[in-house]
């Protein structure tokens, strides 16, 4: 990837990379929670080789994005997050692209792909429909799932937030080790990602996020129109390439045909044996192959 870039967009200046070629198929490679631009630092040059422009932001709350008016909520709800891509979209003046992520960034791509399908040319989405239910947040799963989300129980509480807070390398790490159980990362790896969590906007974003997605935050009030929209859970009518991780830490594979409703156009799924949460970077050339899969000839089962 080349040098860091910002730009204004929406309520922020967003640090991005960007590579590759100009007037090549734009793809924006979106991360997650707690994760950052890294996790596409072999995902990228794949895709620059195949002729491709590609750009990986950092997320609000992330690396040296910067809120551009303390006034604003510090948000880390869908519908900031999705407005946050359509902003980026709007001021690099690129009006329809591959939007790929997982986590977070995976959500940002649904939401867009979802409200804006005229702007998305093709999705790719690790854990699939990644738009919160967030009337349906307070109903218990079972319990083998219920305990792999410990961490936004975590942050819940005013406990939680001052352990972010004084702990957030090593809160991290831990998360790091769960969700991707069969990953052999090392420290070097991990602390390249690390300094993104220096952003001094992390923890109020984070934590917002955890608490809104349970109603158990106020959202910022620029973004009620885009929530509204995203409670009817809207289809994706895009074509998509969906993934879960055989060895996610944080959600299991879910069931055949789980979220066959919530994508109405073409979309093929697969779970991907030995890998965790942070698919980018630890199978890319898997993750890279259904990018260009979308690009060159439409959803395939063979990616």
């Amino acid at each position: 990837m080349q040098s860091l870039k910002k730009i204004k967009a929406g309520v922020l200046e967003i640090a991005y990379m960007e590579s590759g070629p100009q007037d090549g198929q734009p793809v924006f490679l979106m991360h997650g929670f707690p994760y950052d631009i890294h996790a596409y630092s072999e995902v990228a040059p794949i895709l620059v080789a195949a002729g491709h422009r590609v750009i990986v932001p950092y997320l609000r709350g992330f690396g040296p994005t910067r809120f551009l008016s303390a006034e604003t909520p510090r948000s880390g709800e869908q519908a900031a997050l999705g407005a946050d891509l359509l902003a980026l979209m709007d001021a690099l003046a690129i009006p329809r692209a591959v939007l790929a992520g997982y986590d977070w960034g995976g959500r940002a791509a649904c939401v867009v792909a979802a409200l804006w399908p005229e702007r998305c040319s093709g999705l790719v989405s690790f854990n699939s429909y990644n738009i919160q239910n967030i009337a349906r947040s307070m109903q218990p799963d079972a319990p083998e799932s219920e305990h792999m989300l410990w961490y936004q129980y975590y942050f819940h509480s005013e406990r939680g937030r001052a352990g972010l807070e004084q702990n957030r390398r090593a809160v991290t790490h831990l998360l790091w080790k769960l969700w991707s159980p069969t990953w052999s990362f090392s420290q070097d790896t991990f602390e390249l990602s690390a300094e993104a969590f220096d952003n001094p906007d992390f923890v109020d974003v984070v934590i917002q996020s955890y608490r809104h997605r349970f109603a158990l935050a106020q959202g910022d009030p620029a973004y009620l129109k885009i929530e509204a929209l995203l409670a009817a859970q809207p289809p994706i009518t895009v074509p998509s390439i969906t993934f879960d991780g055989a060895d996610d830490g944080v959600r299991a594979p879910s069931q055949p045909g789980a979220s066959a409703q919530s994508f109405t156009g073409p979309r093929s799924h697969r779970v991907v044996p030995g890998v965790g949460h942070n698919m980018p970077q630890e199978v890319p050339e898997v993750f890279a192959a259904a990018v260009m899969a979308l690009i060159n000839k439409g959803v395939s089962t063979n990616v």
